[in-house]
């Protein structure tokens, strides 16, 4: 391959210190990392602030008064108020529509998130992080094991591929908890806003626990999600290990 190819002795010897590296860090995380990450969250999930029995326990008060309706002083605010606004347009004074309150400034400060699911996101999102990291290194590792290309004897390769396969869809389901967190936040500063907006529909208040609520509890499946894709990754490399890092017994050196 050599007199094919040309490569740097220096660069080449930084690469195979990189690939030495790799794969003495992959052999640990499966090793010790994975079950070690697995007993933690299994703990994590008996705590107490993950296993709330009445949701109404992590409900957060919306701090928005409803304001005194607005009493009708003449015809103008009331049922000819569509004619007062037809005849401003024709007098050419544009007025746009008003609907709703108008919001200058919320009336306590900030409005504040939910305490009690922002505490919990933020011990969720590191395991989330750490998993989608770990994940890429392991797929790294495997992916270094694959041999040359050749016809026949590609049993072993297609479980190391099979290997990095589920690997890459583990890294997707954890990057798609992070977008769900996202969205959960954004969903519910546009209630928020509503609530603001349109102060007595109670709908718009009630709809704000119930988001809260389905985030604590999709919170909790992720983390038992979290859990269980430690197990599955670690036994399912365990089961494999002599075939992902020897896929071809009678060409061993091709690994190398």
């Amino acid at each position: 391959m050599s007199s094919l190819l040309k490569v740097d002795n220096e660069i080449k010897t930084k690469v195979d210190a990189f690939r030495e590296r790799i794969t003495a860090e992959a052999e640990d995380l499966v090793a010790n990392f994975f079950p070690k990450k697995l007993l933690e969250l299994d703990h994590f999930l008996k705590e107490p602030i993950i296993n709330i029995v009445e949701l109404k326990e992590i409900h957060s008060d919306i701090n928005l008064t409803v304001p005194d309706p607005i009493l009708l002083s003449n015809l103008h605010d009331g049922l000819d108020s569509q004619n007062a606004k037809k005849r401003k347009l024709d007098d050419g004074d544009v007025e746009d529509r008003v609907t709703g309150t108008k919001v200058f400034v919320m009336p306590g400060g900030m409005m504040k998130s939910n305490g009690n699911l922002v505490d919990l996101i933020e011990k969720v999102k590191p395991e989330i992080r750490t998993l989608i990291e770990k994940c890429n290194t392991v797929k790294m590792w495997v992916q270094l094991l694959i041999p040359r290309i050749e016809d026949g004897n590609n049993f072993g390769v297609s479980i190391q591929e099979e290997t990095v396969a589920e690997l890459r869809t583990v890294e997707g389901e954890a990057a798609s908890y992070l977008d769900q967190i996202s969205r959960y936040y954004i969903t519910r500063a546009k209630l928020v806003s509503k609530i603001a907006k349109y102060p007595h529909v109670e709908d718009y208040r009630r709809t704000v626990t119930e988001i809260d609520e389905k985030e604590y509890i999709s919170l909790k499946i992720i983390v038992s999600e979290l859990r269980n894709q430690y197990v599955a990754l670690h036994d399912m490399i365990l089961k494999n290990i002599e075939k992902i890092k020897r896929p071809r017994s009678s060409n061993a050196e091709a690994l190398y």
